[in-house]
């Protein structure tokens, strides 16, 4: 019986612990990082190619690859690609350029 006992309220102490973030969590958890993200980016009409890279808690980041435009006159309006890496503790996105990952692109 005491067994029984101590599973039972194991258990139940465990059981928050145990609560995922809910899908609207979830949504508004990406739609804050998209628009910190494209807030972020240098690149005119910036949209996300696929969906956001989640890392683990430990690593503390969200990736996200970004398309767009280059906004200056000497660029003609090229289409640049970037990264976009968001801090999930300090909320604040950090941006880099990345055309090297887009297929035909030259690596510079």
């Amino acid at each position: 019986m005491k067994a029984t006992t101590l599973t039972l309220l194991c258990l139940t102490a465990l059981t928050p612990l145990a609560h995922a973030s809910s899908p609207d969590a979830w949504a508004a958890y990406d739609k804050t990082v998209l628009a910190s993200c494209t807030k972020a980016s240098g690149l005119k009409n910036a949209k996300p190619v696929g969906n956001a890279a989640q890392f683990d808690d430990r690593v503390g980041y969200t990736a996200v690859l970004l398309q767009g435009q280059y906004p200056q006159k000497h660029m003609k309006g090229a289409q640049g690609t970037e990264l976009c890496l968001y801090n999930k503790q300090g909320k604040t996105a950090y941006v880099t350029e990345w055309d090297s990952i887009r297929p035909g692109a030259k690596a510079q």
